[in-house]
């Protein structure tokens, strides 16, 4: 039975991998801010999953909260960081870019870091960050979250490199999804939207595989290799 975290599991991409681990009999810890979306999971699977609600945005609570769980647990198999903000703000307006900043680099940076000493001190472990294909280039519609979802995509690749060069059985997963039908999908012009369940299949299918990227779904390896490639001159017109 593998020991899992899921930071940011109350909706979402976060609850479908949790429903998914926990059918194939792990052990979860699942965190979020609506305690009562947390306890419904917990309801379905009193015997293996735990709920601790937090919010990541509280900085100097994290460890806290990181260090009871992993007292509950003992050893931790799995942690998956799918905790994120992200909106369209055209006008950047401060309060929503800020919001965004906080969440998904100081937030998301402690959880990794807190995963990165755990492993180290354990020999093994699997972290699992879950970015955005928007991590590859700047998006004028909401440059934060395009911003942060690249620091995470970077920081993900150097924790993978500095986990090879420990030589332990470490292992950096980062997911980028494409559009996925969750509530974070939001405005118009949306195309290739992966159902919520094939998204999920996919990312077990790829943290069992231990892959380093994985770009959700499949398809969209080719828009981030056009997204890579293409001239600054023709993407700022699109």
């Amino acid at each position: 039975m593998k020991n899992v975290i899921i930071i940011g599991a109350s909706s979402g991409i976060g609850r479908a991998l949790a429903l998914r681990l926990l059918k194939s009999n792990c052990k979860v810890f699942i965190t979020g801010r609506r305690k009562v979306l947390l306890e419904e999971v917990q309801h379905e699977f009193p015997d293996h999953c735990f709920v601790k609600s937090f919010d990541i945005d509280e900085e100097v609570k994290i460890k806290e909260h990181f260090d009871d769980m992993v007292r509950v647990l003992g050893t931790v198999d799995l942690i998956i960081a799918n905790a994120g903000y992200g909106e369209v703000n055209k006008n950047l307006v401060w309060e929503s870019e800020r919001g965004i900043i906080q969440t998904n680099v100081l937030g998301i940076a402690r959880i990794y870091q807190l995963a990165y000493t755990l492993f180290v001190k354990q020999g093994h472990g699997h972290l699992v960050g879950i970015s955005s294909i928007a991590a590859i280039r700047g998006n004028r519609h909401a440059p934060a979250y395009s911003a942060t979802k690249a620091f995470q995509a970077n920081y993900l690749e150097g924790l993978r490199a500095n986990f090879k060069h420990l030589k332990k059985p470490i292992y950096v997963t980062d997911i980028q999804p494409g559009f996925v039908k969750t509530k974070m999908a939001r405005g118009h012009g949306l195309f290739w939207v992966a159902a919520l369940d094939t998204a999920a299949d996919q990312i077990i299918k790829a943290i069992d595989r231990k892959k380093s990227v994985a770009f959700i779904t499949k398809r969209w390896r080719l828009i981030a290799w056009l997204m890579k490639w293409l001239p600054r001159w023709v993407y700022d017109k699109i």
